[in-house]
C-alpha cells in the first residue's frame, strides 16, 4: 500500500477562494470588509515570515490587513495597551499577536487581554470553554485545519477512532475536542502514555502534534489509516551538501516517519504542504466569522 498524499495546499487555496467570495459579495451587500490586525513584536526572523505570509493573504482574500510592529525590549503594559486599542477599533474584526513574545511578557496576560469575539487565533479561555461546551466558538486555526482535511479526505468522520498524540492548548487538546464534535471516539496520547505505539495502532485517524521528528514510525500505523502529521521540525540534511555560508543544509519533517508510514497508511499529509497551508486558510476564516457576528451579518457557506 502506499498512501495518497493529501494536498494541503489545494485544499488550503480552495478554502481561501470561497472565503474571498465571501468577503467580495458582504461587501458589495454591505459596503464593509473584514480588518484582521497582527502584532508582531520583536525581530524573530520565522514570526516576521509569517506575518508576512499572512498579510498576503489577507489582502488577497479581500480584508483590510493591519500590522504593527513593535521593538523587542517593548514593556508588557505598552503591548497591553496596544492590545486595547484594537479591542475598542470598530475597524478591526480579529486581532492576532503573533508568539512566540519576548520573555518580560506573559503570553498568557496576552491571551486573555483580547477580546474573545476577536480572537482569531482561538486561545483565549471564554472560546477555549465555549469549545469544550459546545457551543460556537472561534477555534484556532491549526486544529480547525487539521480537521477539515481530514473531512475532505475521509467525509463523515462519525464513529472513527481518532487518536491525538500530544495535549497542548494550541493543538493537542481543541483537536480533540473539534473531532469529539465529529462525532469520532477520541483519545488523546502524550508522553505518559504507557505503550504509545500500541495506542496509535488503534486509529483511524491518527494526528502526531508533538514537536519530535519523525516519532510516529511506521509500524506505530494501522493499515488503512489516515495520518494528520501537524509537526514542522528542521533537521540536518548532510545529504544536500553546505550553504553559501559554509553551514550544513536542513530540510523539515513533520512528527511522522514520512516514507514509512506512506507504505501503510491510506491517507498522510506531507510536511512540508499538508496542514501548514491550512493554518492561514483557517486564520482567514476565523476572521470573517467574527466579521459577521460582530456585524450581525449571515455568514455565507463556506
Amino acid at each position: 500500500m502506499t498512501a495518497q498524499k493529501i494536498d494541503g495546499k489545494a485544499i488550503a487555496a480552495a478554502l481561501r477562494g470561497r472565503i474571498g467570495d465571501a468577503v467580495s459579495a458582504l461587501d458589495k451587500a454591505h459596503g464593509k470588509k473584514p480588518g484582521l490586525a497582527v502584532v508582531l513584536v520583536g525581530e524573530d526572523a520565522a514570526s516576521q515570515v509569517y506575518v508576512k505570509n499572512k498579510g498576503i493573504a489577507t489582502k488577497e482574500a479581500g480584508m483590510t490587513s493591519l500590522e504593527f510592529r513593535l521593538p523587542a525590549d517593548t514593556p508588557e503594559a505598552v503591548l497591553l495597551e496596544q492590545v486595547d486599542a484594537l479591542n475598542n477599533d470598530s475597524a478591526v474584526n480579529g486581532i492576532l499577536v503573533q508568539f512566540p513574545v519576548p520573555e518580560q511578557m506573559s503570553q498568557q496576560k496576552i491571551i486573555d487581554r483580547i477580546n474573545p469575539a476577536k480572537d482569531v487565533d482561538g486561545l483565549n479561555p471564554l472560546n477555549a470553554g465555549r469549545l469544550v461546551s459546545g457551543l460556537s466558538a472561534l477555534t484556532p486555526c491549526t486544529p480547525t485545519g487539521s480537521v477539515i482535511l481530514a473531512k475532505e479526505t475521509l467525509g463523515d468522520l462519525s464513529g472513527k477512532h481518532a487518536v491525538v498524540i500530544g495535549r497542548s492548548n494550541l493543538v493537542g487538546k481543541p483537536v480533540a475536542q473539534l473531532l469529539l464534535n465529529e462525532n469520532c471516539t477520541v483519545t488523546l496520547a502524550h508522553s505518559r502514555t504507557a505503550d504509545l505505539p500500541a495506542m496509535c495502532r488503534q486509529a483511524d485517524i491518527l494526528v502526531a502534534a508533538v514537536g519530535i521528528a519523525e516519532l510516529v514510525k511506521g509500524d506505530w500505523i494501522k493499515p488503512g489509516a489516515c495520518v494528520i502529521d501537524v509537526g514542522i521540525n528542521r533537521i540536518d540534511a548532510p545529504e544536500r551538501g553546505l550553504d553559501d555560508e559554509g553551514k550544513g543544509k536542513t530540510r523539515l519533517v513533520g512528527d511522522v516517519d514520512f516514507a514509512a508510514a506512506s507504505e501503510v497508511a491510506a491517507h498522510i499529509t506531507p510536511v512540508p504542504g499538508g496542514v501548514g497551508p491550512m493554518t492561514i486558510a483557517c486564520l482567514l476564516k476565523n476572521t470573517l466569522t467574527a466579521f459577521c457576528r460582530q456585524n450581525g451579518f449571515e455568514q455565507p457557506p463556506l
